[in-house]
């Protein structure tokens, strides 16, 4: 009798322990998990294109006007996240220095975006302030001299590279048609970028 207790009690323990480590290897555990906000539209959009993009990376400066087109052909917005690669030498303070023109707005903030890329060739480590200097002239903002005394934008930076390490990004730029549905799977990474605009008929149809 002995016996056969602990037969049963080693077998009750088996089992528990295997479900366990099944559910742990493969995610399983009744729930569905739940998608990262990364990947969601702004409140308000039924659909959305998010990037993540570094200023030096000229991929990331291949794929920003067709990214704008999409954008305006669509009537949907782009959430643009910073992820600067550390084996570039000046996209860590542009992003920053992109971060203070947010601060006027986030139009601004875009435009210089949109205008480091298009200077990105002839930019460098030395000249990268010149060029915002200029930006700045043209749009009769100030420039301070030192741009983040505090570190508050750097932590917005470095807050979005988090953001980006969290749903494991690999390289600049990665892609995405995100949506609200909370049904099916809410968004799908552009690996053919010439794909794009298929990927967000399908996803405004479902």
């Amino acid at each position: 009798m002995k016996n056969i207790l602990a037969n049963s009690l080693f077998s009750s323990i088996a089992f528990v322990l295997i479900t366990s480590t099944f559910a742990a290897c493969t995610g399983a555990s009744g729930q569905e998990t739940p998608v990262s906000p990364a990947l969601r539209p702004p409140k308000g959009a039924q659909v959305a294109i998010v990037i993540f993009e570094d200023l030096q990376c000229p991929d990331c400066r291949r794929a920003a006007p067709l990214i704008e087109e999409a954008s305006r052909t669509y009537k949907i917005p782009i959430v643009r996240h910073d992820f600067p690669l550390p084996f570039h030498s000046w996209s860590y303070q542009a992003a920053i220095m992109a971060r203070y023109f947010d601060t006027h707005s986030k139009a601004v903030g875009n435009e210089f975006r949109d205008y480091i890329f298009s200077n990105q060739l002839e930019i460098n480590p030395q000249n990268l302030r010149g060029f915002a200097d200029k930006f700045a002239a043209e749009h009769k903002i100030d420039l301070p001299f030192v741009v983040d005394p505090d570190g508050k934008l750097a932590a917005l930076v470095n807050a979005d590279k988090e953001l980006g390490k969290s749903i494991n990004l690999q390289h600049t730029p990665t892609l995405y048609v995100v949506s609200n549905k909370h049904s099916g799977k809410p968004f799908v990474e552009v690996v053919d970028r010439s794909q794009l605009y298929a990927l967000i008929d399908a996803m405004m149809k479902e």
